[in-house]
């Protein structure tokens, strides 16, 4: 059993993803490659105690990386972008 702790690893803070928040309060989060949308919506309700219209999740696959002639991959990840109610923020990131 995982916490909901476990589920949410952290904010992506990009310019698309600023952007997305302040124009239709909508969140973006790296959770865990096994977590589901209905996970995804209780560990975020409960963690910043706020509540969600939505959720909407994407796998992303590891990039390609090369080092001289060394060759390796990023990890695969999961992003899940979380759509807030009206008049509900997450003061955490308000902070930039």
């Amino acid at each position: 059993m995982t916490s909901i702790y476990d589920v949410v690893r952290k904010p992506l803070v990009t310019e698309k993803s600023m952007g997305l928040k302040e124009s239709l309060n909508k969140i973006v989060f790296e959770v865990r490659k096994d977590a589901t949308k209905k996970g995804i919506q209780e560990a975020i309700e409960k963690i910043f105690n706020v509540k969600v219209k939505s959720v909407r999740t994407m796998n992303v696959k590891g990039k390609k990386r090369h080092l001289g002639r060394q060759q390796g991959k990023r990890p695969d990840w999961k992003k899940a972008i979380v759509t807030l109610n009206k008049g509900d923020k997450i003061e955490v990131l308000d902070q930039t």
